[in-house]
């Protein structure tokens, strides 16, 4: 990456699916950065050679590397990790960006969070996926919850891109 170029798509997370789908997202064209505590899991990714996605294990330069509004996925296990991560990414983020939650938590845990960050002027959302780690690298079931604006505005395009064809419905831009 350049100085000047930035990642339109952040992933935290870069176990099985993680991974598999930000070379998804690389295989579509988009710039996309991934970011894992695990020297390992990073290294792994950065060894695949995609010049349009790159691992990072410093959580401040990864979300410095990311176009503004940012658009941050988790994937990571459901629960209590979710909220570690998120407080952990406050801090980092301004008004406007979106997390997008992708491990399937349960939807009261997803509809506190969305409302916790809605006070921050943050968008939040759950994303199921399902596909296991054959369907995260070649066409992922993705099914989002949330505002349809911003699921449009932001996402609609790389989502529609890299998901199983046919296995979602997607907002229109007039659904609003």
């Amino acid at each position: 990456m350049t100085e000047n170029k930035k990642y339109k798509f952040g992933m935290i997370g870069l176990g099985t699916m993680g991974c598999n789908l930000l070379l998804n997202i690389a295989d579509h064209g988009f710039l996309a950065a991934g970011y894992d505590k695990g020297e390992d899991k990073v290294s792994k990714l950065n060894q695949f050679g995609y010049a349009g996605v790159k691992g990072f294990n410093d959580i401040k330069v990864f979300i410095q590397s990311l176009e503004s509004p940012r658009a941050l996925m988790l994937l990571v296990p459901a629960g209590k990790i979710v909220d570690s991560v998120i407080a952990e990414l406050i801090p980092l983020l301004d008004k406007g960006d979106m997390i997008i939650d992708g491990g399937n938590s349960h939807f009261t845990d997803t509809e506190r969070r969305a409302n916790e960050l809605k006070e921050k002027e943050i968008h939040f959302f759950g994303m199921g996926i399902s596909g296991g780690e054959e369907g995260a690298r070649k066409g992922p079931s993705m099914m989002p919850g949330g505002s349809r604006k911003s699921i449009y505005r932001f996402l609609s395009m790389l989502f529609r891109t890299i998901s199983l064809k046919g296995s979602a419905t997607w907002p229109s831009a007039r659904d609003g």
